[in-house]
């Protein structure tokens, strides 16, 4: 999460920024800092990472395979064709998690399993904005996710503009009494994705600041960095103790549009948010391993999440996640030299809900984190990838600059020292969990995340092959490595 404290893990809970989003994921974080615990001496004396030569002359062949045809493009076109969006408690989720356990039992993976996750149900129904004066004209709007609705009627009120979250939450009491609040910050265009970290902040809190001060909903600028016509959904929270207003965002183009007549006068807005909470239900994270056959129960794992956002067909989002994930261990088991240690391949459920499936998984797994040896999880469209983190000290250093060195030929370069950042593995990594960070190339990732467009003509054959690549890299690696990344005398 934004501002940790140096030498914690980022634990980033939705492509992180916020952290931690809600009451589910304190239970996972609390059990896995006790067995983290444990795993203080499960690994005290394993000795430094070590990376045996025959290794990275593999590297060269799953490298040479990927970027030939890794796979992933196919896995993708898949589950986006037969699935497509995978809202949870939807028959799309049950169809998405029943594809999951077939893929993984058709390449050859073992335990393959599914995890319940409960959470609670959301509808998205009809939605549509209108600027109604001074001149009548149609907005394009996406509800929040947990959003509650505006009823049918829907809410007729005066827009009320504020730059930032920081302004709105600054403004007097009482004074958007019967008013739509409006929340106007811009996404900054960055390569590593951190100009979603400022912008997300009005989405997930600006409907309880605007409640506090009496509006009736809250509309925010979509969190992206597109020119076009269509609005980016996500998820937003409410607080306990604070009235629950309807929220939506806009397109960029129509914020654009709204600014410049507010800059004319006043501006009266129709609201209308078929949407709404539904009773809990409980979706399902799916497992499987590729067990290794030197030391089984030491386990790297890889992590994608399967859920997506409803409005497209969660191609980048997280469509190319799985596929980099399942295209990385079909490389692998692949491969003529046997894996020592065990891959795991977790496809989380509900991670753009608030990172549920991370809180169960970690629930669920927390007294064997001494046995994780490494993770990773792909999480921000399809690449390429152009930087490779993981935390240094006496035990991993060697074996990052082997890492490093054998990511080279992939143009990847070394980052600077620092925990990888992680969303669904984020209870795992508080519990002593090595997180390594192939950072994914998000410069035009939020031209479309939580958009309509995001589809599978977004998918890159030859850039989502270079991502599985260092994935499978990276992955193979750990897995055949001797000794432990973990940094001596510590979890």
């Amino acid at each position: 999460m934004a501002g940790a404290a140096p030498g914690t893990v980022r634990w980033m809970g939705d492509k992180g920024v916020l952290g931690l989003k809600n009451k589910a994921l304190s239970t996972g974080v609390a059990l896995g800092v006790i067995a983290g615990l444990l795993a203080t001496a499960a690994w005290a004396d394993a000795g430094p990472a070590t990376i045996p030569a025959s290794a990275l002359s593999s590297v060269k062949e799953l490298q040479k395979r990927a970027l030939a045809g890794s796979g992933a493009y196919e896995v993708v076109e898949s589950l986006t064709t037969q699935v497509g969006p995978r809202l949870p408690g939807t028959p799309n989720d049950a169809a998405a998690v029943a594809w999951a356990v077939k893929a993984m039992k058709d390449m050859g993976l073992q335990d393959v399993h599914t995890e319940a996750v409960p959470m609670p149900g959301w509808r998205r129904g009809l939605e549509r904005a209108s600027i109604i004066a001074p001149m009548p004209q149609p907005v394009a709007v996406a509800a929040l996710g947990a959003s509650v609705g505006t009823g049918p009627e829907g809410i007729e009120a005066e827009v009320v503009r504020f730059a930032s979250l920081a302004d709105l939450k600054a403004a007097p009491a009482g004074s958007l009494t019967g008013k739509i609040a409006y929340i106007a910050l811009p996404m900054a265009r960055t390569q590593d994705g951190s100009g979603y970290g400022e912008a997300v902040a009005m989405r997930i809190a600006g409907p309880a600041a605007a409640a506090k001060k009496g509006a009736a909903a809250v509309i925010i600028r979509s969190v992206g960095t597109d020119a076009h016509r269509t609005p980016h959904t996500g998820m937003t929270r409410y607080e306990d103790g604070v009235a629950k207003i309807p929220a939506g965002a806009i397109s960029t183009i129509d914020a654009g549009q709204l600014d410049r007549l507010l800059e004319r006068g006043p501006v009266k807005m129709k609201l209308v948010l078929d949407v709404g909470l539904l009773d809990p239900i409980t979706t399902y994270s799916v497992v499987g391993d590729l067990k290794g056959a030197d030391k089984p129960d030491e386990i790297v794992v890889m992590g994608a999440h399967l859920d997506s956002w409803d409005l497209g067909t969660g191609a980048i989002d997280d469509g190319a996640g799985v596929a980099i994930a399942l295209a990385s261990a079909k490389l692998i088991k692949g491969l003529p030299e046997k894996p020592k240690r065990t891959l795991r391949i977790v496809l989380f459920a509900a991670e753009e809900e608030g990172t549920y499936g991370a809180a169960a998984y970690g629930k669920a797994h927390a007294a064997d984190a001494a046995h994780y040896v490494l993770g990773t999880e792909a999480d921000l469209g399809i690449g390429p990838v152009w930087q490779f983190k993981l935390k240094s000290n006496a035990n991993a250093e060697g074996a990052i600059a082997t890492m490093a060195a054998a990511l080279k030929p992939l143009r990847v370069i070394q980052g600077a020292d620092g925990e990888g950042e992680s969303s669904d593995l984020g209870p795992m990594a508080e519990a002593g969990m090595p997180v390594a960070e192939l950072s994914l190339d998000a410069t035009t990732y939020f031209d479309i995340h939580h958009t309509a467009d995001d589809t599978l003509d977004r998918i890159d054959r030859p850039t989502i092959d270079q991502s599985t690549a260092a994935y499978a890299s990276v992955l193979w690696l750990a897995m055949q490595a001797g000794g432990t990344f973990r940094a001596p005398g510590t979890k």
